[in-house]
C-alpha cells in the first residue's frame, strides 16, 4: 500500500467514530423525543439517510483504496479514485443535514445540492478505478 492510501486509509479510521457519535446522537434525540426533531419527519428520514450515507461511503473508501494502488491511472486519476469516496462521504451528509438545519423545515433548502456535487465525485471515483480495474485484468489474461 503506497504512503499516500496508507494515510487516507488512516485518516478515514480516525474520522469514523464520528460517524458512530452522529448515529448515537440521532438515537438520543429520536428517544428522546427530542422537539423539532422527532416532530418533524422530512428532518427525521434527511438526517438518517445523511448519517447512513456518512458510514457508507467511509467503509466504501476503505475498500477502494485497498485497488487503487493496483491501477495504472495518471495522478489525477490516482487522487481522483482516492480521495472521490471520502469528498462524497463528506457533501452527501452534509447536504442531507445542512439542507433541513431549522427544526421548522418543510422542504430542502438549497445546499441539498451539495448531494449532486458529492454524488458526481463518486461516481467519478468508482467509475475510473473500476474501468483501470477490468483493464488491468484484460491486459493480465494477455
Amino acid at each position: 500500500m503506497s504512503r499516500e492510501s496508507r494515510m487516507f486509509a488512516g485518516i478515514l479510521l480516525v474520522v469514523l467514530p464520528s460517524v458512530m457519535y452522529g448515529g448515537l446522537t440521532l438515537l438520543s434525540m429520536l428517544t428522546g423525543n427530542t422537539p423539532g426533531y422527532s416532530d418533524n419527519p422530512l428532518r427525521q428520514n434527511l438526517w438518517r439517510a445523511g448519517h447512513a450515507h456518512a458510514g457508507v461511503y467511509l467503509v466504501l473508501s476503505l475498500v477502494m483504496l485497498r485497488y487503487v494502488d493496483e491501477a495504472v491511472l495518471s495522478p489525477f486519476w490516482k487522487w481522483l479514485a482516492r480521495s472521490g469516496a471520502p469528498i462524497a462521504a463528506i457533501l452527501i451528509p452534509a447536504a442531507f443535514f445542512l439542507s433541513v438545519l431549522s427544526p421548522s423545515s418543510t422542504r430542502p433548502n438549497g445546499l441539498m445540492n451539495l448531494a449532486y456535487i458529492g454524488a458526481l465525485f463518486l461516481a467519478a471515483a468508482v467509475l475510473s478505478l473500476g474501468v483501470d480495474l477490468i483493464r488491468a485484468a484484460r491486459r493480465m489474461e494477455r
